[in-house]
């Protein structure tokens, strides 16, 4: 009761709130999603996602090391597809010599004790942009899933520590988590996609990817099929559930600031790590008005990280993670 009780007591100066802080931000903290594409010497930047870049796989080796040396300790490997590689089953999402493949090798030879993980998808393979096989209108699930696990099984042959499957068809999981466990892979990790909406905030990833869905007659112009509506929540702790039950390590909520609402329900729901994806059109904001001088980006920034972490993050996917890195080690 006041006066006996003041709340001000501790935040008197820098010291005591330091000292009271509840949640802090390291390096610790960061998975770095990385773009990758296929050439020498190639670091181009993505047009709607200022000073993020696309790298080839030999400044991809220079990037890591950077990363390493900043604290940053894990990466998400994300691939651009050319064009006549593309079609309707992901099939260059197999090549043992693909640029995935190649990328984890690069990694894994660049900075032995970085963390890899891959993205799991089929829509930078599609020749329609879509997460899986789309027929007659249709996106198929379990003919989709063959492919996804496929496409982990050749990750994990490459090298990855974790595949991230970020589809969102039904019964991938199990369905990696066996392969793995037939061909003897039993230390490979799932980091499972478990609460992906389908949002309006991946346009700028999908501009660095060249992965949207193409607008043809009987191919779904939107993912919300298979990605869930940004209406529902229980749903999100239902597969979230079902994910790990499933054999999934991590889970992953996507994307970040407009869904910690369900970031808190699942970190309150499970016991496994929760990983959060601040995704590209969140980044795209935050650097378009601070270009503009409309907000003080390093402020906004960690405010916005911080959020993150408050609401039950483990694990935060974020395209800051070398600004934040580079703002703590100062």
């Amino acid at each position: 009761m006041y006066p006996i009780k003041r709340n001000r007591r501790l935040r008197t100066n820098d010291a005591i709130r330091s000292l009271v802080r509840e949640n802090i931000i390291t390096t610790n903290d960061f998975l770095v999603p990385l773009f990758v594409v296929e050439g020498k010497g190639v670091k181009e930047e993505i047009a709607s996602m200022p000073n993020y870049f696309r790298y080839s796989l030999d400044l991809l080796e220079k990037e890591v090391k950077e990363l390493w040396s900043l604290g940053l300790k894990s990466v998400l490997l994300f691939v651009k597809v050319p064009d006549n590689l593309k079609d309707n089953k992901g099939s260059e999402a197999i090549n043992p010599n693909g640029l995935m493949q190649r990328a984890i090798k690069t990694v894994r030879n660049a900075c032995p004790d970085m963390l890899v993980m891959t993205d799991v998808a089929m829509d930078p393979y599609s020749s329609y942009g879509h997460d899986g096989i789309v027929e007659n209108g249709i996106i198929l699930n379990d003919a989709s899933v063959d492919v996804l696990t496929e496409m982990s099984l050749s990750h994990a042959r490459a090298g990855a520590h974790f595949v991230a499957p970020s589809d969102m068809m039904d019964g991938r999981i199990i369905s990696i988590r066996e392969a793995f466990e037939d061909e003897g892979f039993y230390d490979t990790g799932i980091v499972s996609y478990s609460a992906k909406y389908a949002s309006a905030f991946y346009g700028p990833f999908r501009d660095a990817l060249d992965s949207a869905p193409v607008d043809m007659v009987d191919v779904p112009k939107n993912k919300n099929s298979y990605q869930m509506d940004p209406a529902n929540r229980f749903e999100a702790i239902r597969e979230t559930e079902m994910d790990i039950d499933e054999g999934a390590d991590i889970v992953m909520i996507k994307p970040g600031l407009c869904y910690l609402d369900i970031v808190r329900e699942i970190k309150n729901a499970v016991d496994v790590p929760v990983a959060v994806y601040q995704v590209s059109g969140e980044y795209a904001m935050l650097k378009a008005a601070s270009e503009r001088g409309w907000l003080d980006h390093d402020a906004v920034m960690m405010e916005q990280i911080t959020a993150i972490k408050r609401a039950g993050a483990d694990i935060i996917a974020s395209y800051f993670a070398k600004d934040v890195a580079i703002l703590l080690n100062k």
